[in-house]
């Protein structure tokens, strides 16, 4: 019950602060030759701004954006608002109001028009960027659908034993090389060579000798004189 008086009571407090400046705004720009409906329109474009102003300036806030320029024209919007109502309270003659006032009046609407506008674009990306944080932890927080498959562990296969060998594996011997096939008109060309070479020295002859007579590789030269022996 007492949180409600209080609330009515603030409610109440703000109805009657913003019809006092809304009557002030109206009698301040009658007073600079803003007659009929436009006198009614100050008042209500001075307060817009004040509103928007503070608006922004709750929205900006928390996404850490620079709340210059929202605190700018919240301050010109409050500086319109306290000027008027100190202006009416017998300090300025209505009846002879100056001209620099009637300047800043007639300029108002302008002003007014560039605040708004550049509230309105000032807070768009952070409104979007507070948007995407938002759904962020969202998406994230939601539980998968499907159940989690229960984790089955695979049988662990025993390990195979050590096979102990009595004796240890002895490497077999590698085969003899094959022969290598030699043409007979070879081998009878290398014993007419080896004959004379008997005959000249008295001395068989070499595998070197043979190898460098006949012009071979020494793998042939070796087959021609095994069979030469």
């Amino acid at each position: 019950m007492r949180a409600a008086l209080r609330v009515d009571a603030v409610f109440v407090q703000a109805a009657i602060a913003g019809a006092l400046s809304f009557a002030h705004l109206h009698d301040l720009a009658a007073a600079a030759g803003q007659d009929g409906w436009k006198a009614w329109a100050y008042p209500i474009s001075v307060d817009l701004l004040l509103v928007a102003a503070w608006r922004k300036l709750r929205a900006l806030r928390p996404s850490g954006q620079p709340v210059k320029a929202a605190w700018f024209w919240f301050a010109v919007a409050l500086a319109a608002s306290l000027g008027a109502n100190v202006a009416t309270a017998g300090l300025l003659d209505l009846g002879d109001v100056p001209a620099w006032l009637r300047i800043l009046v007639a300029g108002w609407p302008a002003l007014a028009f560039l605040g708004g506008t550049l509230l309105v674009h000032l807070p768009a990306q952070a409104d979007e960027r507070q948007e995407s944080a938002a759904a962020e932890p969202a998406e994230a927080a939601e539980p998968d659908l499907l159940p989690a498959e229960p984790e089955t562990e695979a049988p662990s296969e025993p390990e195979p034993e050590a096979v102990e060998t009595a004796e240890p594996v002895r490497a077999l011997p590698a085969p003899p090389p094959a022969p290598v096939p030699v043409p007979a008109a070879l081998v009878d060309h290398a014993r007419k060579i080896a004959d004379d070479h008997r005959a000249r020295t008295g001395a068989p002859i070499d595998t070197g000798t043979l190898r460098a007579r006949l012009g071979v590789p020494p793998h042939l030269a070796d087959a021609i004189a095994a069979q030469l022996t």
